[in-house]
């Protein structure tokens, strides 16, 4: 189980015995997000008579810092690394003249790159932040060498320069055939790891469509979800107070039709698209209460689609929740709007609660669910996903049948981690 640790921030890397086999994780910072759930899901799976753990988070930031297991051996911060996210302006102040020139040369880089190559969805900026500054970071292990060392979001390159390990696994979480990279760039990168793990088959295929040389290094390796933990979370008790703000609304019905979504605010996620689906929804006199838990950059973008449409009665935003299983428990149809997806949690964790399930069709929604089986797919457009939404919600008898489903199919994955044994132990 999850549980609050706060003690073992301070514990220093010490050198363990050669037995158990020991890992080194790293990730920027834990805030809400589905990969850092998913990292979250990993490190509670993990049989810790089996190996021993060395988590590396570059910032000390999120919520989800208090979830980080008792077994896990959570690395000092180091300053500098901390650097990478923070504003420029402070960085300077404190200082760090290597990382905020890196930084300032980076973006110039990405400018020209977006402006010789037209791309609109790009995130070339992230390579090139990495090959500008981790040249300036410091090692991190240098009197010892791990059996495995994971780099869990890109950029990879510091786990790449910086650890010493026998043996080296870089993440994929996203769709690469929905963003715009600079995949010369990037190449030697992924190159340099022994394994490239992907969340499912239709990511290696986005990945592949970039990078088909590495196609030799590609493991599939599902986000690891409990169940039982799950389960458990969701009968929790929550802040109910939001339903509040659906009081008064036009054509109000005694049991309005409760729509939850999980997501960050953010472009693939299309909240904001999603309040134009519910105003459609209003439109056809389908009495729908929808609410959003999660945050982002695009919040101020969703707020003002909810006012130009007049959704405040219909569509809120809940915020940040630690535990938003209480939140989708409650709903009566799980919405996964968004533009592109490469596997997302929430819909797997929705499914494991019993709700019917409705996703956008973007490129890898057939690995989410079986359409039509354990849940509906639905157009990737405002009009065509308001008229799936509303033929479903009128449709009591497919609702009770992929219920029915839901009850009877298990989706719990925790032995996708025998294959770090795997490596690890072979």
């Amino acid at each position: 189980k999850m549980k609050n640790q706060t003690s073992h921030q301070n514990r220093q890397p010490i050198r363990h015995s050669t037995t158990p086999p020991r890992i080194f994780i790293a990730i920027q910072y834990l805030e809400i997000g589905g990969a850092e759930r998913s990292l979250i899901g990993l490190l509670n799976t993990l049989d810790y008579s089996r190996c021993q753990v060395d988590l590396f988070v570059y910032r000390h930031s999120g919520e989800f810092m208090s979830l980080i297991p008792k077994e896990v051996n959570l690395l000092p911060e180091v300053k500098k690394y901390t650097t990478l996210t923070r504003p420029i302006r402070e960085i300077i102040c404190e200082g760090y003249w290597d990382i905020a020139a890196g930084r300032i040369t980076a973006h110039l880089l990405d400018w020209r790159y977006r402006k010789r190559t037209k791309a609109k969805e790009s995130q070339a900026i992230f390579q090139y932040v990495a090959n500008c500054t981790t040249p300036f970071l410091p090692s991190i292990n240098e009197n010892w060498t791990y059996d495995l060392a994971i780099s869990f979001l890109t950029p990879h390159n510091i786990v790449r320069d910086k650890v010493k390990a026998q043996q080296k696994w870089a993440w994929i979480h996203t769709d690469y055939s929905f963003i715009g990279i600079n995949t010369r760039r990037e190449l030697p990168v992924w190159e340099a790891f022994d394994r490239i793990i992907s969340i499912s088959e239709s990511v290696s295929k986005g990945f592949l469509s970039k990078f088909p040389s590495l196609k030799c290094k590609l493991m599939v390796m599902e986000n690891i979800l409990s169940e039982t933990f799950i389960r458990e979370q969701a009968e929790l008790p929550f802040d109910t107070s939001f339903l509040q703000a659906f009081e008064g609304r036009e054509g109000q019905t005694e049991h309005p039709i409760l729509l939850c979504t999980v997501g960050r605010f953010s472009y693939p996620k299309a909240i904001d698209r999603a309040v134009y689906i519910c105003r459609q929804l209003v439109q056809q006199s389908i009495d729908v209460c929808w609410y959003v838990v999660g945050y982002g950059g695009d919040e101020l973008l969703i707020r003002k689609a909810i006012a130009e449409t007049g959704m405040e009665k219909h569509f809120v935003l809940v915020g940040k929740q630690i535990n938003p299983y209480p939140y989708i428990k409650a709903c009566d149809i799980y919405v996964q709007p968004s533009r592109y997806e490469g596997k997302a949690v929430t819909v797997r964790e929705a499914q494991i609660l019993g709700k019917s399930v409705a996703i956008t069709r973007f490129p890898t929604s057939s690995s989410q669910l079986e359409e039509g089986v354990d849940g509906i797919i639905i157009p990737n457009n405002a009009e065509g996903a308001a008229e799936g939404l509303a033929q479903f919600i009128a449709d009591k008898q497919q609702q009770e049948a992929i219920k029915e489903q839901l009850r009877i199919r298990h989706y719990g994955n925790e032995k996708e981690v025998d294959k770090i044994y795997s490596a690890i132990e072979g």
